[in-house]
């Protein structure tokens, strides 16, 4: 059976940079053999978390919106792409959110110790984080990285690689850097190979 794997945009605009390297990662993964579905995580009808806490005893929010159809997927998913800009030295607001909703998984893995990740899929899953800036300058990426980190450890995905581009106010159009677009492609390919041999073992 094919990996399944999730590519989730950050960024606001479906055509923007951001978009185009995860794109061309997708097609990399693809090409590895995997099965991929992207999520634009503007296109979800979602709140943040209210901190209402059923998530501590239950394995479910008891916000009813979108991210009820995207638990099971985040379960289900054998790897992610995760491409977003940096905004403010940190993530978009909206992925934020998105990531904070992500209690179901925590709460179940540190509270309860109980992870919805059982524990013989949990070596195997694996995600790359693509991330581009406007600036070129030093620790640019440090906040993004650390929550993208964080978000990949509270569900079971272990942060495999990444590409971070920095400069993109220079740059502008990431279409005049075929290198870069090449690198998201062969990382995508990259991972997408490891999680079709770590589903042969």
């Amino acid at each position: 059976m094919a990996p399944t794997v999730i590519a989730l945009l950050g960024s606001p605009l479906p055509e923007g940079n951001a978009a185009q390297l995860l794109a061309r990662a997708v097609q990399g993964a693809r090409d590895a053999g995997c099965t991929v579905e992207l999520i634009p995580v503007t296109s979800l009808d979602f709140q943040g978390c209210q901190e209402m806490f059923f998530c501590r005893d239950h394995e479910t929010c008891i916000l009813d919106d979108d991210m009820q159809q995207v638990y099971p997927k985040f379960r289900e998913m054998d790897g992610l792409i995760l491409a977003t800009p940096v905004m403010t030295m940190g993530i978009p607001g909206t992925l934020k959110a998105f990531m904070d909703r992500f209690q179901v998984f925590f709460m179940a893995k540190y509270h309860r110790h109980q992870s919805l990740i059982p524990p013989d899929r949990k070596p195997a899953r694996a995600g790359l984080f693509i991330c581009i800036s406007g600036m070129d300058i030093p620790e640019v990426f440090v906040g993004a990285k650390l929550t993208t980190r964080a978000f990949f450890d509270i569900i079971d995905c272990r942060y495999q690689d990444e590409l971070l581009v920095n400069g993109m106010d220079t740059i502008l159009d990431i279409s005049t850097r075929p290198d870069l677009l090449d690198a998201a492609y062969r990382k995508g390919l990259a991972l997408g190979k490891s999680l079709a041999a770590s589903g042969e073992k």
